[in-house]
């Protein structure tokens, strides 16, 4: 699928199995090192503060970690809230890592979903449209910091007075921005005005995946954009499990599955099968657009998957 690419969605739950905090970085690590020798074009971390009592790593000070240990795959966020950290202190932040990782930064910003550790660590969690207008205006001030000499900014929820960006980020104009988010009226609308590359997260069907990408397209008729200024990404399914033959599969799905969950409820938003059988699952998303494709492998920390869908896919 040489007009694909494929990153790898890597969230703390994925390292969570008896593994001591010592290792929780180390074991990242490895990971990350493996989808970097299979070709993979990123690795993408989640942004969180909490999950109950999991233990689980800050992901902008990870990124920096990561991108001192390597050298070719990119690196992202998937996606980081908006409020999490001050706009202006997040674009520097951004600027400094990817002069680290040598112009490897990609960002992706979302308004925030779980509200119990917005509440736990300080900050608001307001409805979902007051939660959009700060998500859009922390962009606007990013966009500007990584791009003027001196910004000011004014808006209902942030402001910034004749801030300085220094140095900029190796990327130009700018790293990518993608905004992650489903929502029709508001969040899609942003992503029209502002974003890079569009990630709607997982789709239960092609069709559903479709009508995001048409109310995508009518916003930007709005804001007298062009469409095709939009990178398309496609999550494939909320997981993917992969073996070589029919036999592993059967194993591996038996070892995976949660125990009291049927095999069809399982499989129902999984993409499970032989990677021929995986890479032809993309092809409708790439006849539609998508350049982009977001992978959750479900037997991580396992690389097995990763290295299987790598052989079939990647060139």
């Amino acid at each position: 699928m040489t007009k694909a690419s494929f990153g790898v969605f890597l969230p703390f739950y994925a390292f969570q199995k008896e593994t001591p905090n010592s290792s929780l970085f180390k074991n990242l690590l490895s990971i990350v090192s493996e989808c970097e020798r299979l070709g993979y074009h990123s690795v993408w971390l989640d942004d969180h503060l909490m999950y109950g009592k999991t233990s689980l790593l800050e992901c902008w000070t990870t990124l920096s970690a990561l991108a001192s240990a390597t050298k070719r795959i990119r690196l992202g966020t998937m996606v980081t809230s908006a409020v999490f950290r001050n706009p202006a202190l997040l674009a520097k932040m951004a600027a400094t890592i990817d002069i680290i990782s040598n112009g490897r930064l990609e960002l992706g910003i979302g308004a925030g979903v779980q509200k119990e550790e917005h509440i736990a660590f300080g900050y608001s969690f307001p409805e979902p449209t007051a939660r959009i207008e700060r998500m859009k205006e922390a962009v606007e001030i990013i966009k500007k910091l990584w791009t003027e000499e001196k910004t000011s900014y004014e808006g209902k929820h942030f402001r910034i007075s004749e801030a300085v960006c220094k140095p900029k980020p190796l990327q130009k104009p700018h790293p990518p921005i993608t905004i992650g988010g489903s929502g029709e009226k508001h969040t899609l609308k942003v992503t029209a005005q502002l974003a890079d590359r569009c990630d709607l997260g997982y789709q239960p069907s092609l069709q559903q995946y479709k009508r995001k990408l048409r109310i995508i397209k009518n916003h930007c008729k709005t804001a007298g954009r062009n469409f095709q200024e939009i990178e398309k990404s496609a999550w494939p399914a909320g997981q993917i499990i992969l073996a070589a033959n029919r036999r592993e599969l059967d194993a591996k799905i038996q070892r995976l599955k949660p125990q009291g969950t049927t095999r069809a409820e399982f499989e129902k938003h999984s993409l499970v099968g032989t990677p021929e059988e995986c890479v032809a699952k993309l092809q409708p998303y790439v006849d539609l657009g998508s350049t982009h494709f977001m992978l959750f492998f479900g037997d991580l920390p396992d690389t097995s998957g990763l290295r299987l869908f790598a052989e079939a896919a990647i060139r």
